[in-house]
């Protein structure tokens, strides 16, 4: 899939991937080489543990959201429709660049906008989507989650922002994250829940959480004042240079 966002933010009016779903690819379990096949296993275990954190984190519920990290030139996905409790690492799909899937595998319906992530943002490797309730709640609103406190910079930035509503696993909703991811790594989805991408697993998930605690700081400060108090965006830029080495062991 290309998605082609201009610096306006306009979409290209020629979109590359069809509506329908992904074509399968043959399997790769049987015939890859050993070792590929253990880094797609353990890689698929981390997605699985990835899932049930989020799960025990309050983040999501039953077959709600998915997670996904790039590999390979595409992406290992969660599958549509299976508890994470009863996911297996064999049960993760591979899905390429064209959007073809492996065969006698259904993705999460979810995959464009993943794809679209990894596009939109080079530096994401991995991709967490969820319909927690803080930030759902704040998507109904359909309002970006504005500077309440310093740490809207872990998501990029002096917000976070709004995508669009649309129906979930269409080409469209991908298109509206696609702007959102433009120069944020995380974004409410309107009427739908939140995505957040990283560098890596843990990352994600943690941005994930992150986000759903300033959702809930949010909707508590809404209920006593509206607009509510936010900080300046010399601020928020102070910040952002401060993170650029937050966690860092810097050696002198």
């Amino acid at each position: 899939m290309s998605i082609q966002v201009d610096d306006e933010d306009h979409y290209s009016p020629y979109p590359t991937v069809a509506d329908d779903i992904s074509v399968a690819l043959p399997l790769m379990d049987d015939e890859s080489p050993k070792e590929e096949r253990n880094g797609k296993k353990q890689t698929g275990r981390q997605i699985i543990d990835t899932c049930l954190e989020m799960t025990r984190l309050g983040l999501n519920q039953g077959t709600a959201g998915n997670v996904s990290v790039r590999y390979q030139g595409g992406m290992l996905i969660t599958p549509t429709g299976i508890p994470y409790e009863k996911l297996t690492e064999d049960k993760i799909v591979f899905i390429d660049a064209d959007g073809q899937h492996e065969q006698g595998k259904l993705p999460s319906s979810e995959w464009r906008f993943h794809q679209a992530a990894y596009q939109t943002r080079p530096d994401a490797q991995a991709v967490v989507h969820n319909h927690a309730v803080h930030c759902t709640a704040v998507s109904i609103l359909n309002r970006p989650i504005p500077a309440i406190h310093y740490m809207i910079a872990a998501a990029g930035g002096n917000s976070i922002p709004c995508a669009p509503y649309a129906t979930f696993g269409t080409r469209e909703l991908s298109e509206h994250v696609a702007v959102a991811l433009k120069h944020r790594k995380a974004t409410l989805l309107q009427h739908h829940g939140l995505i957040a991408c990283e560098a890596s697993l843990e990352k994600a998930l943690w941005l994930a959480h992150e986000v759903e605690v300033l959702a809930q700081l949010y909707l508590s400060t809404l209920a006593i004042t509206d607009p509510v108090p936010v900080l300046d965006d010399e601020a928020i830029a102070i910040v952002l240079e401060k993170f650029k080495t937050y966690g860092l062991r810097i050696e002198e």
